[in-house]
This record gives C-alpha cells, sequence and structure tokens, in this order.
C-alpha cells in the first residue's frame, strides 16, 4: 500500500504551477484581440493535464521492480511504433512524426525518449562489464542508435538530439570517465570546426595534446586520432547528403537570423523583439504585441517562453527558471540517494530529458540554440508532450519513494 506522506509533494506542486502557468500563457497566446476571446488550445491542455495527472496517479501505484521487468518489452514496442508512423503516421510538411487517433495526435518519438530511458537504465545498471568496455558502450549505443535513426527518418533532428544527450548522460552516470566521454564526443568537434581551416587545425591540436597528456595507451589515441580525421574530411558529405535541406536552413540561420530576416531567420528575431521589450516586470497578462498581434510564430507551442517575457519580463521567466532549478535539483538528489542502480539511473534518465529540453527550448528563443522543434516541459501546448513530462514526474516520484530497495 503506498504511504502517501512519503510522497514528494514539493516536486509535484513545483510540476503543477509549471503547467497551470503553460495554460495561462497559451490562452494569452491564441487570444485574439478583435474578437475577446482566445482559441480553444488552453481548454484542451486542460484536458490534457487532467490525463496526465491521472496518468501520474496510475504510474506511482506500480512498483518500480515491474517498470524494471518490462522495460526492454516497452522498448520494443516503442520501436514498433516508430516503424508504424513511418509507414502510416500522418504527415505535415514532408514528416511524418505522429498518429492521428480523431482529435488526438500522438508523438511516438515522445514514448521512445521514455522507452529508451528505461531500457538504457536496466542495461547500464545489470551489466557487469566495466564502463569503459568497447562491448558496453557498443550495446547501449546500439540501442539509442536504432529510435535514433527511425526519428531522423521522419525527419526529426531536433528529438533525436534528446537521445544522444540522454545516452551521454546516462553513461557518464553510470562511471564512464568524462576522458572517455570526451573521446567518443570529439568527432561532432571536429565535424563542427571542419568548416573554417583554422579553427580546425587548432582544434586538432588540442585534441592531440590533450590524449598525449592523458597517456591512455597508443592504440586508444591512434583510433580517436583518426575517427576524427576521417569525420574531417567527409564533413562535406555530411553536410550536404545526411543532413536535409530544411535542417542545413536552420543551422546557417541561427549562425546568422539576418541572412533571411523575413523568412527563416523571422521566428528567432520575433522572439528576441517580445522577451527583450517585456523589460523586467513585463507588459501584463494579454498585454504582448509581438503574441496578441500575431508577429511571433508557434508561439503557443515553440515560443510559448518568449511569451512569458514579453508579458511578465525578467521576474516572470526568472520564477519559472527557479521552479525548473528545483525540480532538477530534487531529481539530481533522488538519483543520488537511491540505492537500486536502476532506479538511481532511470531518475537521472528523467532529470536529462527535462533539463536538456528545457535548455534547448530558451536557448532558441534567446538566438543561443538552433530552432528544433523541442517542446518546453510542462508549459508548451501538446498532449504527449505533457504526459511524457509528468511520466518523468512520476519515476522521479516512484524512485524517490523506493530509495531504499537495491
Amino acid at each position: 500500500m503506498l504511504e502517501y506522506r512519503q510522497i514528494d509533494w514539493k516536486l509535484i506542486g513545483s510540476a503543477l504551477v509549471l503547467s497551470i502557468i503553460g495554460i495561462i500563457l497559451i490562452y494569452s497566446a491564441q487570444y485574439d484581440v478583435q474578437t475577446g476571446d482566445s482559441m480553444n488550445y488552453y481548454s484542451r491542455q486542460m484536458i490534457w493535464l487532467a490525463i496526465a495527472l491521472v496518468t501520474l496517479i496510475v504510474l506511482i501505484h506500480i512498483p518500480l521492480r515491474m517498470i524494471d521487468f518490462f522495460s526492454y518489452l516497452v522498448y520494443i514496442g516503442a520501436f514498433v511504433l516508430l516503424l508504424l508512423v513511418l509507414i502510416i503516421g500522418q504527415s505535415k510538411g514532408g514528416a511524418a512524426r505522429w498518429f492521428a487517433l480523431g482529435p488526438i495526435h500522438l508523438t511516438p518519438s515522445d514514448i521512445a525518449k521514455l522507452a529508451l530511458m528505461a531500457a538504457l537504465s536496466r542495461f547500464l545498471a545489470y551489466s557487469k562489464l566495466p564502463p569503459q568496455s568497447i562491448k558496453r558502450l557498443f550495446v547501449s549505443g546500439l540501442l539509442t542508435v536504432i529510435p535514433v535513426m527511425l526519428i531522423l527518418k521522419q525527419p526529426d533532428l531536433g528529438t533525436s538530439i534528446v537521445f544522444i544527450a540522454l545516452l551521454f548522460s546516462l553513461w557518464f552516470w553510470s562511471g564512464l570517465s568524462p576522458f572517455y566521454l570526451l573521446l567518443i564526443v570529439s568527432p561532432i568537434f571536429s565535424l563542427l570546426a571542419s568548416f573554417h581551416l583554422i579553427t580546425l587545425i587548432i582544434y586538432l591540436v588540442i585534441l592531440i595534446t590533450a590524449i598525449l597528456i592523458a597517456r591512455r595507451g597508443i592504440l586508444v589515441s591512434f583510433f580517436a586520432v583518426m575517427i576524427n580525421f576521417i569525420v574531417c574530411f567527409a564533413a562535406p558529405i555530411i553536410w550536404n547528403d545526411l543532413i536535409s535541406g530544411y535542417q542545413r536552413l536552420r543551422i546557417l540561420t541561427f549562425l546568422d537570423p539576418g541572412r533571411d530576416p523575413r523568412q527563416a531567420g523571422y521566428q528567432i528575431i520575433q522572439s528576441k523583439i517580445a522577451i527583450g521589450s517585456g523589460g523586467i516586470t513585463g507588459k501584463g497578462f494579454l498585454g504582448g504585441t509581438q503574441s496578441q498581434l500575431k508577429f511571433l510564430p508557434e508561439r503557443h507551442t515553440d515560443f510559448i517562453f518568449s511569451v512569458l517575457g514579453e508579458e511578465f519580463g525578467f521576474l516572470g521567466t526568472l520564477l519559472v527558471v527557479l521552479i525548473f532549478a528545483y525540480i532538477v535539483y530534487r531529481g539530481v538528489a533522488i538519483a543520488a540517494r537511491c540505492r537500486s542502480k536502476f532506479a538511481s539511473n532511470l531518475a537521472w534518465g528523467a532529470v536529462t530529458i527535462l533539463f536538456f529540453q528545457f535548455f534547448v527550448n530558451v536557448g532558441m528563443t534567446f538566438g543561443l540554440m538552433p530552432v528544433t522543434g523541442l517542446p518546453l516541459p510542462f508549459l508548451s501546448y501538446g498532449g504527449t508532450s505533457l504526459i511524457m513530462s509528468w511520466t518523468l514526474i512520476a519515476f522521479l516520484i516512484l524512485a524517490d519513494y523506493y530509495w531504499t530497495e537495491y
């Protein structure tokens, strides 16, 4: 029997406050100044919040060992959904990312995040191999690459990055040395540096120097350097053939929004204007010009934080950031004290997904990150995203409740 007094109600309350703030912002974002009414997105989000809370109640009554036991089965189910969405999924703008079930749009990629988190948590918890073992890295990497490839096929680069971030974060939490993490991620930096010769030379010199100082063996050093050189030479192929046109445009726009201010760079420019015009206290509820006059695109989803900044200013955004910081703090504390490796990994994975999506989304509204389409947890409009966020809270509650179990 669940002891409700032992549940972290502050964690639940923090997530609930963010969800309510999200509903208020969605109402404002879809408010029509001419009719004095708002579209029904906010009412739909209220229904989704009710469903998310029911999901939370159901999940916290499931023993954590049962989630542990069925992790791989859930992963297989998510894999099947990712395959099906490519075949029979609803398409928009050339992307097949969801199932249309009447008025409900189900996004399998959000389900896959939870499934991968559970599967990786189980594998890394029970693997007897050392953290730097090639076999251990390969199997956990394969578990991640499979859904990533299917999501890239949709295509959805932003969501696929969440999977990679989750993998690296769980590698670190399960004991992999930061040196090996840097070696694994170094080809990505080589790819970025390869577009400028001087930058590439400086980066490779720094990399080789760091490897020599670390003295981790000739074979490891040679392999790492060769992989980086291969990525450098393959950069034109990766850019022209593996990255789709709209993804290249998003990257170029991120580097220079002014290159196409009326098309690709329009979102970032309007977002900056909205946040900057909010000042310290904001323009007041329903008082934003960029949002109310519809200059700001996707204001109820991707750019909901911009609406917050314009209408409630620095103080409003600070409040949301502090609440998010508390959730992250509690999640890390829960992960650190769990005796079960699976529970600890699950809690850490939940924090990783919430923090990464928050960081990328907020950075995107300030023009510090490319426009990826990642929603802001708890605040952005979207049923599947909201339920996923609350499911992550449920996992944190479970890990905290069963922290004494091995």
